[in-house]
């Protein structure tokens, strides 16, 4: 057997990934442990986590493959502050201080950091590799697909050079068309958005494209007409003047500022209908270019099928138009599209690069990854002795009465945490370690954003809903297992607005309802679609089951397990603390069923403020 580990890191959202034979066995990223959101280090946890879950020692794995060329991007900074100076000196300076210190000798830290992780220090390790970022991201969107043959698009910040780049897969060969180089990128233009309108980049981007639909697009052709020139086919140049993440710490110039009358708004700070407004116009324009894009890419290729990845390809909304304005007959996504999922790409590459006799099994009907659900899972007898240690009750159910007396309290507006199985790998919640709520109850949106996310109120939140069941909830009639597509709701199950309600407009809309699943419907009528399959999530289908029998309702809302700033849980104690320091009811975690009045005062007061110990 060949056992190749994926890593990436130091850059943001580090991760780990095994891959035996060609089928992926594990992948989580490092900040499920550490606590640290969108954790940028050696991913030293997660690769033991992997390990571990494989069954595997380092020593004994035939490769560990690095998801990207690190001297490469160095020669891009190296360029690109050349050609910018002598304005950008101060950021010059801070970016090669960090660089000469830390990433050019990036190959010597890899091997010290992966020799602290073998369990003998006579045991030699194994062979490092190196990827290259796009390829990555290509590898990882084709590889687990269930196509033989497939048009790949890649659109994210930055690889080393590329931006944007396509490919062609077929059987277990992957071919570069063509790339978008640096600084020009959709990625970073959506970013520069991003970050003027007061979120943060990297990380803030699904907060603009949940924002766009309370705004209207009126800035779509001051932005075409000067910050970036579309071609016919998708391909594009952005106006620098206009920008300065290629050479300064901001992602936006003055010019900027001005071209759009405001300064950037500062974070926390008031969301007018001119950030809405913003939002909906960048959104607009991103869409314009994904769809171009691939109508090329498909002209080019006469392939009708495309696999997403790249930060870009979390779009959900821009997948949503693809899927049902684009060219292509089938659309499969990457469902860790961004860095943490070039780790699973640089251990596929590891696998089929080089290797022209390894068959290609391109998985079932729907894909390779596992449901994503490849992280550690704990047994019912660990969280036993773990609440023992918290000295938190709990009763200990099987599965037939825990989902009735769970959709008994659903049903009555209770919202429950919910921990089953082994942990997502990816930025979605999908059943694993999810939150969730009654998509009917009209204040379930703003409870579980205020109360138990404590995020802006403008957040819409997804439904997971029964795969045999999601023609009769949206309009959308393929599976969408990753929470990646945006599709309206039924039309049957709207409600028209008022003549009153049509003349609101800007964040006044966000209490009308529109529905008779107000919880998960966004202003525009849309949703952010998952829909589970008893395949890979049979306890979580079986809950929802239970909800329909109970309600007539097969959908619940589904909302990452964690508060605002933290990452999803990974623990039962990670869990725990969370559940205590919400205003959630319910915790359950596997079998054990947890309510939120019978906890001790004692640990509501303490527990959640116990620290997470690493080894």
């Amino acid at each position: 057997m060949t056992a190749i580990l994926g890593i990436s890191g130091f850059y943001h959202d580090s991760a780990a990934a095994l891959v035996v034979d060609g089928e992926v066995v594990s992948a989580v990223q490092e900040e499920r442990f550490t606590r640290k959101k969108h954790d940028a280090g050696f991913p030293k946890h997660a690769i033991k986590a992997c390990l571990a879950i494989g069954g595997y020692k380092l020593e004994e794995l035939d490769a560990v493959v690095y998801y990207e060329k690190p001297l490469l991007t160095f020669e891009r900074l190296l360029e690109t502050y050349i050609g910018a100076a002598p304005r950008g000196s101060r950021s010059f300076t801070s970016a090669m201080t960090v660089w000469l210190r830390e990433k050019v000798f990036l190959k010597h830290t890899l091997k010290q950091e992966l020799k602290q992780l073998l369990t003998s220090p006579s045991a030699a390790p194994p062979a490092l590799l190196f990827s290259e970022h796009h390829l990555s991201h290509a590898a990882a969107a084709f590889y687990p697909s269930p196509f033989e043959k497939a048009a790949v698009l890649c659109m994210d910040g930055v690889g080393e050079w590329a931006t944007t780049s396509a490919w062609l897969g077929n059987g277990h060969e992957l071919s570069p068309l063509w790339e978008i180089s640096f600084p020009h990128s959709l990625g970073l233009l959506y970013s520069a958005f991003t970050y003027y309108c007061g979120f943060k980049v990297n990380s803030g981007e699904y907060k603009l494209m949940g924002l766009a639909p309370y705004g209207q697009p009126k800035y779509t052709e001051l932005i075409r007409e000067h910050l970036i020139d579309i071609k016919p086919d998708g391909t594009f140049r952005l106006n620098l003047a206009y920008f300065k993440y290629h050479r300064g710490f901001r992602m936006t110039s003055r010019r900027f500022a001005r071209l759009f009358g405001q300064a950037p708004r500062k974070p926390e700070s008031e969301l007018t209908q001119f950030h809405m407004d913003l939002a909906a116009s960048i959104q607009n324009v991103t869409e314009e270019i994904v769809l171009a894009l691939a109508r090329s890419l498909h002209s080019e290729t006469g392939a009708n099928t495309l696999c997403l990845a790249g930060g870009v390809a979390l779009n959900c909304v821009a997948n949503g138009r693809l899927l049902r304005e684009g060219p292509f007959e089938n659309l499969w996504i990457q469902p860790a599209s961004g860095d943490a999922g070039s780790a699973l790409g640089a251990a596929l590459v590891g696998w089929y690069h080089g290797h022209p006799i390894r068959n290609r099994n391109p998985g079932d009907a729907t894909d390779g990854m596992r449901g994503t659900y490849l992280g550690p899972s704990f047994s019912n007898a660990a969280i036993a002795k773990e609440l023992e240690t918290l000295g938190a009750p709990s009763h200990q159910l099987a599965d037939p009465e825990l989902f009735a007396q769970l959709a008994d309290l659903l049903d009555q507006g209770k919202v429950v945490g919910w921990f089953n199985g082994r942990m997502e790998f990816g930025p979605r919640s999908l059943g694993a370690r999810s939150i969730l709520g009654d998509p009917r109850n009209r204040t379930m949106q703003s409870v579980m954003n205020l109360k138990i996310k404590y995020r802006e109120s403008f957040r819409p939140f997804a439904p997971a809903v029964l795969e045999e069941e999601v023609s009769s909830q949206f309009e959308l009639d393929q599976i969408s297992p990753y929470m990646l597509l945006v599709a309206p709701v039924k039309q049957e199950l709207c409600t028209a607005m008022s003549a009153e309600e049509e003349q609101l407009f800007g964040i006044d809309k966000l209490n009308i309802c529109r529905s008779s699943l107000p919880a998960i419907t966004h202003v525009d009528y849309s949703a952010r679609v998952q829909t589970v399959s008893a395949r890979t999530n049979p306890r979580f289908h079986g809950l929802i089951q239970a909800f329909q029998r109970r309600t007539g309702c097969p959908t619940l809302v589904n909302t990452s397990f964690n508060v605002r700033g933290e990452p999803i849980v990974c623990t039962p104690a990670d869990a725990y603390r969370c559940f205590m320091r919400t205003e959630m009811d319910v915790l359950v975690l596997e079998n054990h069923l947890l309510l939120k009045h019978e906890q001790p005062q004692a640990v509501q007061d303490q527990a959640w403020m116990q620290e997470f110990e690493l080894d």
